[in-house]
């Protein structure tokens, strides 16, 4: 069982997939677009990535306001929620995301990423993020029972 963990972006979207046996998250790419509602190819390699690594849930950060209140960019990722399920048919959760970039950013300062070089990769490392929080929630509910 395999999950996918995606960060919508005005301009990319950040892919991870979780190992099969759903315990980790690692980085699979940075889909890019030239204009935000330019959507149709992202999707296109959305289904693709799902049908490659055999993914069963799909994983989408919402980027809510520090006060839990949703803005234009969290409408944005609720669009493209139900756009995903029409597209692939698999379910997709929404798993708050805030402060997930600053994390990702702060690990590559820590890791000694060159500024001018995390634009690269902040997206990808976001998703790890937000799948990995996911996957963390998903193994604590496992205990409980």
């Amino acid at each position: 069982m395999r999950i996918m963990g995606l960060d919508f972006g005005s301009k990319t979207v950040g892919v991870a997939v979780s190992d099969p046996l759903g315990l980790t998250a690692q980085g699979v790419e940075i889909i890019r677009r030239k204009s935000e509602n330019k959507l149709r190819q992202t999707l296109a390699r959305i289904e693709e990535l799902a049908a490659q690594y055999q993914v069963e849930t799909i994983v989408l950060g919402l980027p809510k306001h520090m006060n839990n209140d949703i803005g234009e960019r969290a409408e944005k990722s609720l669009e493209f929620q139900e756009m995903l399920k029409r597209r692939t048919g698999l379910p997709v959760v929404m798993w708050d995301e805030r402060l997930t970039t600053v994390e990702a950013d702060r690990t590559m300062m820590e890791t000694g990423i060159r500024r001018e070089n995390r634009k690269e990769y902040v997206d990808m490392l976001a998703a790890v993020f937000i799948l990995q929080g996911y996957l963390d929630y998903l193994a604590m509910k496992k205990q409980e029972k």
